[in-house]
């Protein structure tokens, strides 16, 4: 210390330094907060019908044709109070094929399917497996915090290989 300087500017230093580190880590564990939000947000809107099934229409649907990002085919009822219909819309991913049966459920007033069983689980949380990846990122540079982010990737990896086995398997 200089013996110039009065003992309280090394204090007042000390104290900026641990309201900056604060700071940081409070931005960035509410950025990490949102994010992870947003990945159960984006997951939920197809989760709901998979995960939910009481009350809902279950079946199976035969891929027939495919255009874009959409399939369409003939709805098979398995669920008590189902009706069969001629056309329902499955949303086109890497894993359904033309041909194909699939286990889905209707989404409630639509012609909309959603694939259901495991691999219709896992791949409606595949946008949180997503956010758990880059919010691992998010808590280990800006919150410091190593573990809690390998706990955090090793989450999101390990769904999203599951997402991509279940439904590859699947198809």
């Amino acid at each position: 210390m200089i013996p110039a300087m009065p003992a309280t500017a090394s204090t007042a230093r000390r104290a900026s330094v641990s309201a900056l580190r604060f700071g940081r880590v409070a931005a960035t564990g509410a950025l990490a907060a949102l994010i992870l939000s947003a990945g159960v947000w984006g997951s939920w809107g197809t989760a709901q019908h998979v995960m939910l099934t009481k009350g809902r229409e279950a079946g199976t649907v035969r891929v027939t044709a495919c255009a874009g990002d959409t399939c369409t085919g003939p709805f098979t009822p398995t669920s008590e109070g189902a009706r069969a219909r001629a056309r329902v819309e499955l949303g086109k991913s890497v894993a359904v094929r033309k041909g194909q049966t699939y286990d889905v459920v209707l989404k409630p007033g639509t012609a909309d399917a959603v694939r259901s069983g495991p691999a219709g689980i896992l791949y409606a949380w595949v946008p949180l497996g997503g956010a758990l990846l880059l919010a691992s990122v998010v808590v280990a540079g800006g919150m410091r915090l190593t573990r809690v982010a390998w706990v955090l990737a090793g989450c999101g990896v390990a769904l999203l290989t599951g997402a991509f086995l279940a439904v590859s398997a699947g198809s």
